[in-house]
């Protein structure tokens, strides 16, 4: 008894010293920041941002015309407002909406740097009219915000960094490795006719960048326990995005004598198996870099389980999302409360963690559910992207970039679990990046496709200021 007792005494003691190890050896991995030149911004800047929010370029759906009176008058809007871009550098309309600036370096044999955003947002739902501030359209220019559809996502980052060039060319400022700016006009749909055919067009032209930045990450605040700090979440990666329709056939029948197998029911036992056995939650690059950056910064006992994944990594990876996630969006079925439907419909949406695939995600929709129901891809389909490396030029510049404009931040690598226009230039750029420093809280996190969406005028000079910046900063 006494050795099983001792035994236990070592163990426990053997855990508590490798606990407190690797928690004291565990050391920020924070850059240090420099002094930023001072820039002053003319006072037309909200105005300009005001004027762009009045075009409402929405995308409905993948198959869906683009409003060409809403894109075309934001592209005359553009004009207009960014003269000497226009001036200086040059235009190419990719796919009738959207929009490739190039500017040219002095120096051919540094790589160039593609800095993207997108020129198009999502419906506002009309029930939820009355609930704005200000019309989602009207580009209202309060005290503190500028408020409209777009703001946040994505004609904020859009205008701002044209104001950033615009500001640089009055300056005579010139870049030496060439600057493309990819306004794609299909985002919110996928992309497929807008950025991704802005980078087939630049792979033709042989164009390998050293970086493509865009949006997917931001400035979280009060959105990690125990870090009243706010964190740069420059993302490395994404996770990929696919749709299963399950439909059930059978031959319905009167609810009056209901099958033992009814329609609706095959169905609603499948997506009940789906979402009671999803997909594990792993530990993968970049998610590791989250334990790693994050971890450091944390109180002592958060920090303990970031610093000791072997034992504590289960309820962090369930806290960052790590996993694929299913989330069924659209149900069909039936035309009479009376009859018993002959065909039933469901589709599933998972975002796919990195090291799976659209073909692992069928695979394990058919080992989970019965095999009398069909199961097929439909809609936009996507696997993740690739992620892209901590330790390039590229991201110590980027890095720098915001620990000088924001020296009280933390900047930490991750997964982004939504989609990005970036996903499509992998293959012509060394690494791709996701920030620009939109700040978001709690709160305002829920104004990203929803109601009252808003900026506040200093976070909106501040993607300016960091869009000036780093262009200087990489050249």
């Amino acid at each position: 008894m006494k050795k099983i007792i001792r035994l236990i005494v070592t163990t426990a003691i053997i855990i508590i010293v490798v606990l407190l190890f690797n928690t004291l050896t565990l050391s920020s991995k924070q850059v240090a920041s420099e002094s930023l030149e001072k820039i002053s911004l003319p006072n037309d800047i909200f105005q300009n941002l005001s004027k762009g929010i009045q075009y409402p370029t929405i995308s409905l759906s993948e198959n869906a015309i683009p409003d060409s009176t809403a894109f075309f008058g934001f592209h005359r809007f553009l004009k207009e407002t960014f003269p000497l871009t226009h001036a200086k550098l040059s235009l190419k309309k990719i796919s009738t909406y959207s929009l490739l600036y190039t500017w040219e370096g002095t120096n051919r044999s540094k790589k160039p740097i593609i800095l993207m955003s997108h020129q198009d947002v999502v419906p506002v739902d009309k029930p939820t009219l009355n609930d704005w501030e200000a019309g989602p359209f009207e580009g209202k220019v309060s005290e503190t915000s500028v408020i409209g559809r777009g703001t946040i996502d994505d004609k904020g980052t859009l205008i701002g960094l044209l104001e950033a060039i615009e500001k640089l060319l009055e300056e005579s400022f010139k870049p030496t490795r060439t600057i493309y700016l990819a306004f794609g006009h299909d985002e919110e749909v996928g992309g497929a006719n807008g950025a991704a055919e802005i980078a087939a067009y630049l792979k033709s032209k042989g164009v390998q960048a050293a970086m493509t930045l865009d949006e997917g990450g931001f400035l979280a605040e009060d959105m990690v326990s125990g870090v009243n700090n706010p964190v740069a979440m420059v993302n490395l990666a994404e996770k990929g995005f696919s749709s299963f329709k399950l439909t059930v056939e059978t031959k319905g029948g009167h609810s009056s004598q209901p099958p033992r197998e009814n329609t609706i029911g095959m169905l609603a036992q499948a997506i009940v198996d789906l979402e009671n056995n999803q997909l594990p939650y792993k530990m993968v690059a970049p998610v590791n870099y989250q334990f790693e950056y994050m971890g450091a910064e944390l109180p002592f006992f958060q920090k303990v389980a970031f610093a000791n994944p072997w034992l504590f990594k289960k309820p962090i990876l369930e806290a960052l999302n790590a996993h694929t996630t299913t989330a069924p969006t659209i149900i069909d079925g039936g035309v009479k409360n009376n009859v018993i439907p002959t065909v039933a419909e469901a589709t599933i949406n998972f975002r796919i963690l990195p090291g799976e695939t659209i073909e692992s995600v069928q695979k394990h929709i058919e080992n989970t559910i019965s095999n009398k129901i069909k199961v097929a891809p439909v809609g936009f389909l996507t696997n993740p992207s690739p992620v892209s490396k901590i330790d390039s030029e590229a991201y110590k510049v980027l890095e720098k970039t915001i620990r000088s404009m924001f020296p009280n931040s933390i900047v930490v690598p991750g997964l982004v679990g939504g989609g990005t226009d970036a996903r499509y230039f992998y293959d012509i750029s060394d690494d791709v990046y996701r920030f620009y420093p939109i700040r978001l809280s709690p709160e305002t996190m829920t104004r990203f496709h929803g109601i009252d969406e808003k900026i506040s005028k200093e976070n909106y000079k501040e993607i300016i200021e960091f869009s000036y910046h780093l262009i200087k900063r990489f050249n």
